[in-house]
């Protein structure tokens, strides 16, 4: 047993498995938790497969046109939940429970299985789950300690997917409106994040990139709320609100 190794491994897969449990969540919170969590399923059996065939030749596998597929599908759904959000609250207003919320029929897949929900899951758990593989194969062949390696990656994604597993219900509590804006930023990011690495783009910080990504695309979806607002309103609105402002 390398405690390094184990250590570095689990710190760095963590990163990775941070971002699998949140696209999981994601999808499960504002679609369906079944699909995701299959989704996620199904996606640990690929990956399951490909470490078992390739092995140590993981790490000649191309990342970059896989994250450019998978970055550019998530920017799609995610624009897509954004403008979704956007326009819902605009129209009704921030909901005080998810309960209380109506839910378009759009959303409500007509087989009884949320596909979208299963694709999105997947792919993310896949493409994260072969960073993850490749960081083993990485730190642990290079030491000579691939059974340490393991074990620290194993131990992130355990210890990462209970804290997913244990928070996932406050997360629900969260309106259903302002959760899906948030998700669409989340995915947006994420999709914007892994298109930009498929082509060669480096980001400033890394990883820490997901952050101001996020937070750009959750603050521009606010900003359009206004003018969206605005644009929703009865044409004499601005006009009687003008009116009463002279009389005052």
């Amino acid at each position: 047993m390398n405690a390094t190794v184990a250590v570095t491994t689990f710190l760095a897969a963590g990163i990775e498995v941070i971002e699998m449990v949140a696209i999981v969540v994601a999808v499960g919170s504002t679609r369906s938790w079944r699909a995701a969590l299959v989704g996620a399923a199904g996606g640990l059996v690929v990956l399951a497969a490909l470490i078992t065939v390739l092995g140590t030749a993981l790490r000649d596998v191309p990342l970059q046109p896989i994250r450019l597929v998978v970055g550019a599908l998530l920017l799609v759904f995610g624009l897509q939940w954004l403008r979704k959000g956007v326009l819902r609250i605009a129209a009704q207003g921030w909901a005080i429970g998810q309960g209380e919320e109506h839910v378009d029929e759009s959303d409500v897949p007509p087989d009884g299985f949320d596909w979208t929900g299963f694709v999105l899951s997947f792919k993310g758990v896949t493409l994260e789950g072969l960073e993850i593989a490749i960081i083993v194969v990485a730190v642990g062949g290079a030491s000579g300690a691939i059974g340490s390696a393991i074990i620290g990656a194993a131990a992130a994604v355990i210890v990462l997917a209970a804290v997913g597993a244990a928070t996932y219900r406050l997360i629900a509590r969260i309106p259903r409106r302002a959760l899906q804006l948030f998700v669409g930023s989340l995915l947006s990011a994420f999709g914007t994040f892994w298109a930009a690495l498929g082509v060669g783009v480096r980001w400033p910080g890394g990883d820490l990139a997901l952050l101001y990504l996020v937070a750009l695309y959750a603050c521009t979806g606010v900003v359009l709320l206004h003018f969206v607002r605005r644009w929703q309103a009865p044409p004499g609105r601005h006009d009687r609100t003008a009116t009463s402002e002279e009389v005052r």
